[in-house]
């Protein structure tokens, strides 16, 4: 083809096309918040992110929630005391996602008498909740709570079949968004922070690089919100009314792509137990499980590709898993379709540059990013 001279034209490079950026966490769970709300109105609502771990907070929208003096005592009923038959664990354990304040009570009782109802939904003018677990692959990664008052209409069957069927894609981009967006690789703090609270749970000091932490937590609230992020109160919480006085730890993914791992323990003699945060980024290995699971990976096909960013060859990885080395082929095959790779080389770019893993514990781990103790099968 002739140029404006009469020559050969100059091809036009063009630009490659830029894959799509994997939607934030609090950009899914918005957007799962306001598809649900459009088909059930509430008048006070909010949507968290859970450990999946833990079952505790790791951030969320609060803009339009419950007023924050009412949050200790929330949290407190809700990673504390766990009254009642609605808090998140008992929810989390149920096979079903949507649950109704209202109809939980004991045959010939009201929610009413609850304490959760008596200090948390009263003293807000609310009469009702319903809860929207959001479970995948057996975990549980989110809440939805929306809440209704006394005067508002109630709320019905077709409000849990609607909030029903939107649970389970729900919870399926909020996991997708935690786990499979990446991280960034600006320079962050390294050393712990501490957080440490008084005997009555009011936070006593914040040391400078737990404050630059909690700064960056996936929070968003409404104006003259609580000083401190809920995530925080909430594990502060469990530590304090836990059985024992060892450490209680979650994960947090931060804006920018970071997680961080909160700690917290209580500490001192009786009546004066002082209770204690430390806020650190989390180890890639505490989270490798997850990002893979999050692929779709079987637990084989997670086993062998672990092995694989280990650096192990094909025969290395079949003595280790007893199994044949075409086996192990095969698995890697349907590895590469998941992740969209043609190579071993491109999966362990694709994996480590996206989510930042220069290095994995030995395996196996748990899907939820603990290693498997030596005597557990």
């Amino acid at each position: 083809m002739a140029g404006p001279r009469g020559g050969p034209r100059t091809p036009q490079l063009q630009e490659p096309a830029q894959p799509p950026q994997p939607p934030q966490p609090l950009g899914a769970l918005r957007a799962a918040s306001t598809q649900l709300l459009r088909q059930v109105p509430a008048d006070v609502w909010c949507a968290v992110m859970l450990d999946p771990a833990t079952l505790l907070d790791t951030g969320g929208l609060h803009e339009h929630g419950f007023p924050p003096e009412l949050m200790p005592r929330l949290f407190e009923i809700e990673h504390g005391t766990q009254e009642g038959t609605e808090h998140i664990r008992a929810l989390a354990a149920r096979p079903g996602t949507v649950s109704l304040l209202s109809r939980s009570a004991a045959p010939g009782t009201s929610h009413r008498q609850g304490p959760y109802h008596r200090d948390v939904l009263a003293p807000a003018g609310l009469d009702d909740e319903l809860r929207v677990t959001l479970k995948a692959d057996g975990h549980t990664w989110g809440l939805l709570v929306l809440c209704r008052a006394a005067g508002s209409r109630p709320f019905g069957a077709d409000d849990l079949r609607r909030a029903e069927a939107l649970a389970a894609p729900a919870a399926d981009a909020l996991r997708r968004a935690l786990l499979l967006s990446g991280v960034d690789a600006t320079g962050t703090p390294g050393a712990p922070g501490l957080v440490v609270t008084a005997p009555d749970g009011e936070v006593a000091s914040v040391s400078p690089t737990a404050a630059y932490w909690l700064d960056r937590l996936n929070e968003d609230h409404r104006p003259g919100r609580a000083p401190y992020p809920y995530a925080l109160t909430a594990i502060l919480q469990q530590a304090r009314h836990a059985p024992a006085p060892g450490p209680v730890s979650a994960r947090l993914r931060a804006r920018g792509g970071r997680w961080v791992t909160i700690s917290a323990w209580r500490q001192g003699p009786p009546g004066a137990e002082l209770c204690y945060a430390a806020l650190t980024p989390s180890q890639p290995g505490e989270l490798a499980a997850l990002v893979l699971d999050a692929y779709g990976l079987t637990r084989r096909e997670r086993d062998v590709t672990q092995h694989v960013l280990l650096g192990r060859s094909g025969s290395e990885i079949s003595a280790a898993l007893h199994i044949t080395e075409y086996t192990v082929q095969d698995h890697l095959r349907r590895v590469f379709d998941k992740l969209g790779v043609r190579s071993r080389r491109e999966l362990t770019a694709t994996l480590f540059l996206r989510h930042y893993l220069p290095a994995l514990p030995h395996p196996p781990l748990t899907t939820d990013g603990r290693l498997v103790p030596p005597d557990v099968p």
